[in-house]
């Protein structure tokens, strides 16, 4: 199979949604957008809550959608760490509660 040039696009702020009312992405005018995402594949990305280390609902922001995308893998910010140190317990036994 042949190499092909591939490129990551991050369109930062650009939410999309199916709903149509109060949608800015859907009433914009953007013609090459349209055609790029109808002709080469795409994806979208979860960016909010616990996709992005985030306690579940919290609205995502750019430092921590582009720390995520860099690392490849859900970097847990800290109120989420916390809160996944007491729900599985290790939160209890760390020296520092202890001593």
């Amino acid at each position: 199979m042949k190499k092909r040039p591939v490129a990551l696009i991050i369109l930062d702020g650009f939410g999309m949604r199916d709903e149509e009312f109060g949608n800015a992405v859907t009433a914009a005018n953007k013609p090459n957008f349209d055609r790029y995402w109808g002709q080469y594949p795409h994806t979208l990305l979860n960016a909010k809550g616990e996709y992005v280390g985030l306690p579940e609902g919290q609205m995502g922001n750019s430092e921590v959608g582009h720390l995520n995308i860099g690392a490849g893998r859900v970097v847990y910010q800290s109120l989420s760490r916390i809160n996944n140190a007491i729900k599985d317990r290790s939160f209890f036994s760390r020296q520092a509660m202890n001593d």
